[in-house]
């Protein structure tokens, strides 16, 4: 089992830095995703709104 710790990643969209949990790292992993987060939460649920909205067209 990997041992996963707290990374800081800053978004590509804003600027900011976040972290990456090892709970999250963990759950990325469990799910099989291979990819870390580009965007912090606000970005993420920004871009997410912007494509439904655009769906909803």
């Amino acid at each position: 089992m990997n041992e996963y710790k707290d990374k800081t990643i800053k978004c590509v969209d804003c600027g900011t830095e976040f972290v990456f949990t090892a709970r999250d790292q963990a759950f990325y992993a469990e799910k099989g995703f291979t990819n870390e987060p580009k965007r912090c939460k606000e970005c993420r649920n920004k871009k997410k709104a912007e494509k439904s909205n655009n769906e909803n067209k």
